[in-house]
């Protein structure tokens, strides 16, 4: 494919253009899914990399921020590691292939490559708009991934991790999982990298709950410093299912994590909760809407943030209540703890409400460390440098603790503590 007149790429966009004609032939896809293919990457090529002058990428230029893409490679160094949670199931991706095993009946696990060769997956190889450029990136350049089902009334008890892990390179992987009427699961979203070279990752997962399922879903980014992290979750509920979305963002040079959930069906809820852990010069920014479609819904949204060294941080929160949905309780807060002047983060918190019947709200705080709770501290003889981790851990602590489940809880602090005795 050659570049379009009136075109003119920065490096990173002739980049992705080039990795594409070069990689064509190497992709998985029947004629429907090259067609889709072409179609995102012809959408990429010519509205280019979003810039600030578009409302949704307005604090994340990405034309200007992802300076370079690292050449695909072939290479498969890279293998799974031990779970988050000990004794978990592990659904290993490793370099962006998937590798496939049985799990417990109720659960189907294919390769999502399989559903690129038949075609299957080409109709919802698609963006949400044309200013997605992850869908784009992701949907022109995924090669495996996995399809997973749970069964109508499945109850797991073990968490299932599902682990996308990368040394270096390109690495596109998409996870479309349907939960069945009155499932109960704990899912562990998770990517890592296990090397120093830079990577460009991107990720799509597409999760539909439906009615009366209750998931408990963890997202937990930890890339290398010199990664760019591209990802996506969208998220359908059906009546009366219940979402506990937790998104943990530890890791990465430049990150941008969307998240799209329609509350769909009348007496489902949505819990968000997310913690970012920000230090070097890294950028992370996390965009997020959920659209309240019927009445009865409720959602809940808390967003902690954490931001050292010369980090820069974006949270973009949007609340959509359709003029039915009413009865709608919705309610967003974005906390963020600046520990250094050379740190910035922004937050933008909207509602757009078309219903009348409604109580909805939202709020968003800028703070440095009390330093009353740390002179008591310090009073009781701890040094300075720990009673400030103190205070941090205790900020970001109160969030995970809501999870209740005590190995998961116990595991996911001793990561957060891990990041902080990096860089606090």
């Amino acid at each position: 494919m050659n570049i379009q007149a009136g075109f003119k790429p920065t490096a990173a966009e002739a980049a992705l253009v080039e990795a594409y004609d070069k990689q064509l032939g190497d992709l998985p896809g029947d004629g429907a899914t090259l067609a889709a293919r072409d179609a995102l990457l012809s959408d990429l090529k010519t509205a280019g990399l979003p810039t600030r002058r578009i409302e949704a990428w307005h604090y994340t230029d990405l034309k200007s921020l992802l300076r370079a893409v690292p050449a695909y490679r072939d290479e498969m160094t890279a293998s799974r590691v031990d779970p988050i949670v000990p004794g978990s199931t592990v659904l290993s991706v490793t370099n962006g292939k998937a590798n496939l095993r049985s799990l417990q009946d109720g659960i189907s696990v294919r390769s999502y490559a399989d559903a690129l060769l038949d075609g299957s997956a080409a109709e919802r190889l698609s963006e949400r708009d044309r200013d997605d450029a992850i869908g784009q990136i992701n949907g022109s350049f995924v090669r495996d991934g996995l399809s997973i089902e749970f069964a109508d009334g499945l109850e797991v008890e073990t968490p299932i991790e599902i682990q996308s892990v990368q040394n270096c390179g390109q690495v596109s992987t998409r996870f479309p999982v349907r939960f069945g009427a009155g499932a109960k699961a704990t899912v562990i979203e998770r990517h890592l990298a296990v090397g120093d070279e830079a990577a460009l990752v991107t990720s799509v997962s597409d999760v539909r709950l439906d009615d009366g399922a209750e998931i408990t879903w963890i997202i937990f980014q930890s890339q290398g410093e010199a990664d760019t992290h591209l990802a996506q979750f969208k998220a359908s509920l059906g009546a009366n299912a219940n979402l506990r979305l937790y998104v943990i963002n530890g890791g990465g040079k430049l990150v941008r994590q969307e998240i799209h959930v329609a509350v769909a069906g009348e007496g489902s809820n949505l819990t968000l909760r997310g913690i970012n852990l920000l230090g070097g010069e890294s950028h992370t920014d996390v965009t997020f809407t959920v659209g309240h479609n019927v009445p009865h819904t409720t959602s809940s949204e808390v967003i902690r943030n954490v931001v050292f060294d010369r980090a820069k941080g974006v949270f973009q929160g949007q609340i959509r209540v359709a003029p039915d949905a009413q009865k709608t309780d919705a309610k967003m807060s974005c906390n963020t703890l600046l520990l250094s002047d050379d740190a910035d983060f922004s937050a933008k918190p909207e509602l757009e409400i078309f219903a009348d019947d409604v109580q909805c709200g939202h709020g968003a705080t800028v703070i440095d460390i009390n330093h009353t709770q740390l002179f008591y501290l310090m009073a009781r003889g701890i040094p300075e440098n720990k009673a400030r981790a103190m205070l941090v851990n205790a900020f970001v602590a109160e969030i995970v603790e809501e999870l209740e489940d005590e190995a998961l809880v116990e595991s996911l602090e001793g990561v957060i503590t891990d990041w902080l005795d990096r860089h606090a």
